[in-house]
C-alpha cells in the first residue's frame, strides 16, 4: 500500500517536472505504469509573486497552508513542494499543516553529503539566495555554500522569472548559467545545486562545469522512496 503524495505547487514548469518524474520513476519501483498516487494544487503564481515582490513571507506560508488544506482533504498522506524560494516560508506554517513535509533543502544536502561534495555552488532566485534555506541544512553538515555575486544573483533572477518559469530556454541563458557555474569551479567548488525546480531543463550533468544536484528530481525521487516505504536511486 503505498502512500498518497500531495504536491504543492508554485511555479508550473518545475511542479511538472517533479510530477513527471514520480510518475516516471514509479514504475522501477512498483512494476510496469505503476506509481502512487499524487495530487497537485496550486494558486496563481502571481499570487506568490507579489508577496515575494514585498516581501511578505507571511503570505507566501499561508498560500502554501492553504494548498497543504486542500491536499489533505483530497487524502495525501505527506507533502513536498517543488519550488525552492518559497521553502523559506515553511516554518512559519509547519506547526500548523495537516500533513507532515519533505524539505526540499534538506534532501539536496542529505545527496551532497552521500555523493562526497563538500562545497557546493548555490543556484537560484535572488530571494533563495539570499535566505538561509541551503546554508542552514548544508552546514549542518559540514558543507560549504557558495553564493553567486550580486550581478550574477540579478541576472540568474530575471532567466528565472522572465523565461524559464514561462517555458521559454534561450540559448544565451544557458550560456549565462554556464559562465557563473563556471566561476563556482575556479571558486573551489566541486558542485552546483541547482535550486530553481526550472533550472534543470537547461542544465544538467552534460553541459554544467560542475556536477549538478537536481533539486526537483531528487525531491520527487525522495517522496517517491518515503511514498513506498523502500529505497530509489538517489
Amino acid at each position: 500500500m503505498t502512500q498518497h503524495i500531495g504536491i504543492v505547487a508554485c511555479s508550473a514548469e518545475g511542479a511538472a517536472l517533479c510530477y513527471r518524474t514520480i510518475c516516471a520513476e514509479g514504475a522501477a519501483l512498483l512494476g510496469p505504469h505503476a506509481h502512487p498516487e499524487v495530487s497537485m494544487h496550486t494558486p496563481s503564481l502571481s499570487a506568490y509573486v507579489d508577496c515575494l515582490e514585498r516581501d511578505d513571507w507571511d503570505g507566501v506560508g499561508e498560500l502554501m497552508l492553504a494548498s497543504a488544506e486542500k491536499l489533505a482533504a483530497v487524502g495525501a498522506d505527506f507533502l513536498i513542494c517543488p519550488d525552492n524560494t518559497i521553502h523559506q516560508a515553511l516554518p512559519r506554517i509547519a506547526a500548523r499543516s495537516p500533513r507532515p513535509w519533505l524539505h526540499i533543502a534538506e534532501e539536496v544536502a542529505a545527496a551532497a553529503d552521500r555523493r562526497g561534495f563538500r562545497r557546493l555552488g548555490l543556484t537560484g532566485t535572488r530571494w533563495l539566495v539570499d535566505s538561509a534555506v541551503y546554508p542552514e541544512r548544508l552546514e549542518a553538515r559540514g558543507l560549504a555554500c557558495v553564493r553567486p555575486d550580486p550581478a550574477e544573483r540579478d541576472r540568474i533572477n530575471a532567466i528565472i522569472m522572465d523565461e524559464l518559469v514561462y517555458g521559454t530556454f534561450r540559448p544565451e541563458s544557458v550560456a549565462a548559467f554556464q559562465q557563473v557555474v563556471g566561476r563556482m569551479r575556479d571558486a573551489g567548488c566541486d558542485a552546483v545545486i541547482l535550486g530553481c525546480t526550472e533550472i534543470p531543463l537547461i542544465l544538467d550533468d552534460a553541459n554544467s562545469p560542475l556536477p549538478t544536484l537536481d533539486s526537483t528530481r531528487l525531491l520527487a525521487r525522495a517522496a517517491l522512496r518515503r511514498a513506498v516505504g523502500g529505497t530509489a536511486a538517489a
